[in-house]
């Protein structure tokens, strides 16, 4: 029962935690006259991967790098099905004039380059982080670039037309929130989430050994839900309010963030296995939940009610498929 406990407090504690982040980082790019979408793909999908981030280095620490592997892959998995279609119950994803082609494209090609790395080796091991983390650093350059071409359109258009009306900001976004605030929250997200991954980690690793349940499944299904609450929070918020290009940045940013930066870094702290149900069951599932974005991207097709359910039935299925 106890590591049941370790398990629900742990996940609270990085739903709580992982918000606070959120909110901190997105006031201070905020200030830096940074675009709302390109706030979503770095600084939100950032703060909402630390979970996973920590979870994945204590596990590949504590002996459990089967763990970080699986709460990587279900986390990405969860991320489509489960926080696009649930906001999708709320109020439809509208794709609108959203463009993210070039951000979708960068987190397919990271998703390939997992699978391959994994198949050729038959793990991730340091000299894989390396590259998993290079590119990661090409990405955050091109973002970089694009952040910095926009905040000097959205500056030549303000100084064009300054009585029209600012841009829509993020869930979170506060522009009187002071400084000492921004800074308390970041503080409070970076001391909770290391305390709830710990708590998550411990109890899912107790709960696999006694039940005869591999870590992977574990990571596959329990963690990944529960290091993905910060981005299922900053969904619905954004569901709420319309605000499509939160959500899919959201997503998107996270995704990408989950294969480069954290497998990149855990790596660093040890070798991360993979096991053939991961190469044949896992993977494949992985990279048909992120085909499913194709319609949504390139031909700007809505995320509707019904997709909603559909997405989550998948899911719910997935999940069932590895537990029996």
């Amino acid at each position: 029962m106890i590591d049941w406990v370790f398990v629900a407090i742990g996940i609270v504690i990085l739903l709580f935690a992982g918000d606070a982040l959120v909110k901190g980082a997105v006031n201070l790019s905020l200030r830096l006259g940074i675009p709302a979408l390109v706030v979503s793909l770095t600084v939100v999908a950032f703060g909402t991967s630390a979970p996973e981030l920590l979870v994945s280095v204590a596990a590949v620490l504590g002996g459990s790098p089967g763990l970080a592997l699986g709460n990587v892959v279900g986390s990405n998995i969860a991320n489509v099905l489960l926080i696009l279609g649930l906001p999708a119950l709320v109020a439809p994803i509208v794709a609108g004039g959203l463009d993210v082609r070039t951000s979708y494209i960068q987190m397919l090609g990271a998703t390939l380059l997992v699978i391959l790395l994994a198949g050729i080796g038959g793990a991730l091991f340091r000299f894989d982080g390396l590259i998993l983390l290079a590119a990661l650093g090409v990405i955050l350059w091109m973002t970089t670039r694009g952040a910095l071409k926009a905040r000097r359109e959205s500056r030549a258009a303000a100084d064009a037309a300054p009585d029209e009306a600012p841009e829509e900001t993020p869930e979170g976004a506060d522009p009187s929130m002071r400084g000492l605030t921004i800074g308390l929250l970041i503080c409070a997200g970076l001391i909770g989430l290391p305390i709830g991954a710990h708590l998550l980690v411990t109890g899912a690793t107790e709960i696999a050994l006694r039940w005869g349940v591999s870590e992977t499944i574990i990571g596959l299904t329990l963690v990944a839900v529960g290091t993905s609450l910060p981005e299922l929070a900053t969904s619905f918020a954004a569901a709420m309010r319309r605000q499509t290009d939160v959500i899919i940045g959201n997503v998107i940013g996270s995704n990408f963030f989950n294969l480069l930066c954290i497998l990149g870094i855990s790596t660093l702290f040890g070798r991360i296995p993979m096991t053939a149900e991961t190469f044949w069951a896992d993977f494949p599932m992985l990279l048909v939940s992120s085909l499913l974005l194709v319609p949504l991207v390139f031909f700007k097709r809505d995320i509707t009610r019904l997709w909603g359910v559909a997405f989550i039935a998948l899911y719910v299925g997935f999940v069932l498929v590895v537990l029996l």
